[in-house]
């Protein structure tokens, strides 16, 4: 029906009703704003019921919105004489959290007025110490934006060697890339280009450690264009150049995802790799799996070839951390 059309500009839907029919019960169409979409209703008895709530949905259960708003209800002609409610700021989830009764002296045709004055995304599953973000004024919507148009901009420098100036030597081929990336990114880039070393002098830095495609991944990284599956593919790579260029950030990330999925076949490598790269979560990660879990008894043989072939080093501070850790029941 054409009466349950709601029109909206801007921050304002305005729902204009010709007659609520036999069961004094009318409902809206959706009508989207912000990010969700919304329904008014009314119902009317001794008084008017108006009902705002957004219409279920996955956006609606995820990230309930928090709105503040008034409604005004006005008879349609010349003489209106508005209800206002008072400014209201809820949470609105089911046609129940908001109900507005009218005193009922409108007959006839009647306009419904709904004026968000702001609506806020509560924080998701109710976290405490979580802030209500709001999404007027679109402040994230504009960085979001610049930062995209950035990201294209840089992945196109390094794609395209755009004012290039500085070459990169892995094991199978040659890349370009910028001075002044590197040298924001990691510490001992920035010495090679401001001390007076090889570096400097020829434009050219040999890291002879890394595939092509091992350090085409960590400039990425660097460029801020990484993609996930090329992370995990070479992410054992990245920790060691990580470590050797002091970028943390990305040593930090390496660690956290070798720590996400270690089992029988890596743990005795991964343990090696932490103790090599001082990655406390992670070494802590590995023996926990191999004596709290009793994971050491499934790999026995692997386990008296990791003895032998390991660092006697490596093999004492392991011990030293079992006898630590390790409370056998």
């Amino acid at each position: 029906m054409a009466d349950s059309r709601v029109d909206t500009i801007s921050r304002l839907a305005q729902w204009r009703i010709d007659s609520l029919g036999p069961c004094n019960i009318k409902k809206s169409d959706p009508f989207k704003v912000g990010i969700w979409n919304w329904h008014l209703s009314v119902d009317k008895s001794r008084y008017l019921y108006i009902r705002l709530f957004p219409e279920p949905s996955k956006i609606s259960k995820e990230q309930p919105p928090i709105a503040r708003f008034v409604i005004r209800v006005s008879s349609v002609g010349p003489n209106r004489r508005p209800a206002i409610s008072p400014i209201n700021e809820r949470v609105l989830r089911t046609s129940e959290d908001f109900v507005w009764a009218v005193d009922s002296t409108f007959h006839g045709r009647f306009i419904v007025d709904v004026e968000f004055l702001d609506l806020k995304i509560c924080p998701v599953n109710g976290l405490k110490g979580g802030e209500p973000n709001s999404i007027w004024p679109m402040e994230g919507m504009m960085q979001s934006v610049s930062s995209q148009s950035t990201l294209q901009c840089l992945s196109r420098m390094l794609d395209e060697a755009i004012h290039a100036d500085v070459t990169i030597n892995t094991i199978d081929g040659t890349l370009r890339a910028h001075k002044a990336i590197l040298s924001a990114s990691s510490p001992v880039f920035k010495s090679m280009f401001h001390h007076n070393l090889k570096e400097k002098e020829s434009s050219i830095i040999y890291i002879e450690d890394m595939s092509l495609d091992a350090c085409m991944t960590m400039l990425r990284y660097l460029y801020g264009t990484i993609k996930e599956e090329d992370f995990w593919k070479h992410r054992v790579s990245l920790l060691g150049a990580a470590n050797k260029y002091d970028i943390a950030d990305l040593k930090d990330a390496c660690e956290e995802s070798l720590l996400e999925d270690i089992n029988s076949v890596n743990v005795l490598e991964r343990l090696q790799e932490a103790w090599l790269y001082k990655l406390h979560k992670l070494k802590k990660g590995c023996l926990a799996y191999l004596f709290d879990f009793g994971k050491v008894y499934d790999i026995g043989d692997e386990i008296n070839n990791f003895f032998r072939q390991a660092d006697r080093e490596l093999l004492v501070e392991m011990f030293q951390e079992v006898l630590t850790v390790w409370k056998p029941v």
